[in-house]
């Protein structure tokens, strides 16, 4: 049975670009993985192989132009070219399957015996209303992992010798040959021996039994800066767990969580609190003293002061986190109406609305409720 042509097997032009020789496999490739021709497995191993001998050709530039000029009659050995071999994958056609399957990349495995960043570390901090506003210097205790002192982080006891490693001669990485239904995969793994370090302890350091870090409490001091939030977070660089082979450390993150205050309430910068005032002191004016962050600080009410009025006392509010300045403090006045009344002090309302002009009842129920309904 004569063989297909090469670019018909893989559905392109013979004037395909190597990015559309390389689509068109990974296509195919997927098209043709046992766990989607579980009914036919037989037939899907077969046209893979197809792919796979269509596509070590056109992926190769030599083979390539071989193949354009001379058809499949280039791959016999008599013909004088040596053929175009079995058609094995080497690394880079691992990489391509291993991309298709499970969406990485062979690769990666050097990455990882690189350098390696350490873990970054979480500190969660309870702060009071106070210190949210105006910031705060203090210190805390994270247990973390630490560049071991002995060893300074090569894991070796200090003055014992450190060895190339003999499996992969120092690359950190072996190559595995295994033959599949696919064909032949060269698959590179890390080194079991050195596990991916490439070199060789005979004596591990005896304080961090050969690991290269130990774990420690470390006391961090620690700057909050004024105006800080609920839920604001704070980056400490470099303070995180130590790192590998050389790698840097992680960093500290300081989450915050301000209490609630029994008098403060915040929105932005502004703080909110509450003044209750009589209704006499509502009525005819008053000067009171007002809690803020700073104090006392004094507030004139003016007369017929209403239910809900707002006063704002300028710069008495919460520092701006990046800039100058603060915040206001907004007073919501609530005018309390009082619940128990003596004889006196009936008669006295009772005259004060007959002046008013209101009309009233003559029990309390009824003067009260009125008198309560007027200032909600």
């Amino acid at each position: 049975m004569s063989k297909r042509d090469y670019y018909e097997v893989l559905g392109v032009g013979k004037n395909a670009t190597d990015d559309e020789i390389k689509k068109a496999f990974r296509r195919l490739a997927r098209q043709l993985h046992p766990d989607v021709n579980k009914e036919n497995p037989k037939e899907a191993e077969a046209k893979f192989k197809e792919v796979n001998e269509a596509y070590s050709v056109l992926s190769d530039p030599q083979k390539r132009a071989a193949y354009d000029q001379f058809g499949h009659a280039a791959n016999d050995p008599n013909f004088g070219g040596g053929g175009f071999g079995s058609g094995d994958f080497g690394f880079e056609g691992f990489n391509d399957i291993f991309d298709m399957f499970f969406g990485g990349s062979g690769r990666s495995s050097r990455q990882k015996n690189g350098p390696q960043r350490g873990n970054d570390l979480r500190y969660d901090m309870e702060i009071t209303f106070e210190e949210a506003a105006f910031g705060k210097d203090t210190t805390v205790e994270i247990p973390r992992t630490e560049v071991c002192p002995n060893c300074k982080g090569n894991a070796a006891k200090p003055g014992t010798p450190i060895k190339t490693c003999s499996s992969c001669n120092g690359t950190g990485q072996v190559q595995v040959t295994q033959n599949t239904a696919f064909g032949r995969f060269v698959n590179v793994r890390t080194c079991d021996r050195c596990r991916g370090a490439g070199k060789t302890i005979e004596t591990p350091c005896p304080e961090c039994s050969g690991t290269g870090r130990v774990h420690k409490n470390r006391k961090i001091d620690v700057k909050i800066p004024a105006g800080v939030e609920n839920g604001s977070r704070l980056r400490v660089s470099g303070e995180g767990e130590a790192g590998l082979r050389g790698g840097s450390n992680g960093d500290l993150y300081i989450y915050i969580y301000v209490k609630s205050h029994s008098k403060f309430e915040r929105q932005g910068n502004d703080v909110i609190s509450e003044l209750k005032l009589s209704v006499t002191q509502a009525a005819l004016g008053t000067t009171v003293l007002v809690d803020t962050l700073d104090g006392k600080v004094e507030l004139k009410v003016p007369p017929a002061t209403q239910h809900g009025t707002l006063f704002r006392l300028r710069g008495h509010g919460v520092p701006y986190l990046r800039g100058h300045g603060r915040g206001d403090h907004h007073v919501r006045v609530k005018i309390i109406v009082p619940t128990r009344l003596s004889n006196e002090q009936r008669e006295l309302f009772k005259k004060l609305a007959i002046s008013f002009g209101e009309e009233i009842n003559d029990d309390d129920k009824g003067f009260m409720g009125k008198v309560k309904d007027a200032f909600k």
